[in-house]
């Protein structure tokens, strides 16, 4: 292999590249405005939550209770009537709906257990799973507070001391940041490599290259190397001035240990890439090709969710796809500030995965070229 050959044509991809705008505009919004938007669109914690409270009561203790729901975690209470409570949500107006009946301070000093109606708009999932819980706990507070006249501060038998770790503030921006620049990585090193041999056939200079002195070898090699290089640029990028100076999100590990890393995962994704290429005929089937095996990959690498709530085969059958290891090496280094002496199991697995499908992409290329 002649590195002068590997090193031209890598340039030259990268010229390609320049020149085609679709590509860089994908290449610029992935490492930009995809994290930002991913870091604060998507919050898994409640805030603002729009709730409407019916109060036919009209009494103290319903006034303690819409009192409470204040600011960030509800908007300000909208009073409504009974009659607007179903037509307000059929319309997406309301994400709660709290319907104190009349009597109901008169039923709590009797020593009754009246109940409060709570409608809850399931179709927003975050906010009303964590929701009901928030509306719970300031009713029983409230109510608590007004029968004792005071609210009570006796401690608990057993003390539960909460330490949040790697995140202190429990922001849920901070782990969409970092997992959306692992999913721009895998998805910039299947586009722009299987997108630059695909380019090559389309504009017909496959037929200049094969009959100028380069192998196989050198033409793959520079494709993945030239590709990477951007994306490596772009994931640096992203991290330093995105996510710790626009986001003010802390990176804890060594991030020359990251960047090799990431180096790993785009040979094997790069490699991968390369192969889908070569099996596509032309760019919309590459394009289905990419949504048949990006959709796995992200989902099921663990960026979304813990690779321990998966079925166990599911799990078993993800080790041997390379964002798993991303995955987890990304979540090492830059959450827990993880050393070489824990991630290397993970560079070791993404090293004997790119080996092996960057076999099978230079094999299949060959085929492709005769």
């Amino acid at each position: 292999m002649d590195l002068t050959n590997v090193l031209q044509l890598g340039i030259k991809e990268i010229r390609g590249l320049i020149r085609d705008p679709i590509m860089m505009f994908l290449v610029l919004y992935s490492f930009t405005v995809e994290i930002y938007i991913g870091a604060t669109s998507m919050p898994d914690t409640l805030s603002d939550a729009a709730i409407a409270i019916v109060d036919e009561d009209d009494s103290p203790v319903s006034n303690r209770i819409i009192e409470a729901f204040q600011p960030p975690y509800f908007t300000r209470p909208v009073m409504i009537t009974p009659d607007e409570m179903d037509r307000r949500m059929d319309e997406g107006l309301d994400t709660f709906a709290l319907d104190i009946p009349p009597g109901f301070q008169r039923d709590l000093l009797a020593g009754k257990q009246p109940e409060i109606q709570l409608n809850v708009d399931a179709t927003r999932m975050t906010q009303a799973f964590a929701g009901s819980g928030y509306v719970q706990q300031i009713v029983s507070a409230e109510v608590s507070e007004f029968l004792s006249h005071y609210r009570s501060d006796d401690p608990p038998a057993a003390d539960l001391v909460l330490r949040a770790r790697y995140n202190p503030v429990l922001d849920g921006g901070w782990f969409q940041a970092i997992m959306g620049i692992s999913d721009s990585v895998t998805l910039l090193a299947l586009v722009l490599t299987g997108a630059a041999l695909i380019r090559e056939r389309e504009h017909g200079t496959i037929e200049h290259l094969l009959v100028m002195p380069v192998t196989p070898l050198e033409i793959v090699v520079s494709k993945i190397w030239s590709m990477s290089l951007v994306v490596l640029l772009g994931t640096a990028f992203s991290l330093l001035v995105m996510c710790e100076m626009v986001l003010g999100i802390p990176v804890q590990g060594s991030l020359p240990l990251f960047m090799a890393g990431t180096v790993l995962h785009m040979f094997a994704t790069a490699s991968l890439g390369i192969f889908l290429a070569t099996i596509a005929g032309s760019m919309p089937q590459f394009g289905i090709l990419m949504i048949l095996v990006l959709l796995p990959l992200q989902v099921l690498s663990g960026a979304q969710t813990p690779r321990e709530s998966m079925p166990q085969i599911v799990q078993d059958i993800m080790l041997f796809a390379p964002n798993t290891h991303y995955v987890i090496l990304s979540q090492s280094v830059l959450f827990r500030g993880a050393g070489f002496d824990v991630v290397w199991p993970q560079m070791l697995w993404l090293a004997a995965i790119g080996s092996a499908l960057f076999w099978i992409s230079l094999r299949y290329f060959r085929r492709f070229l005769k």
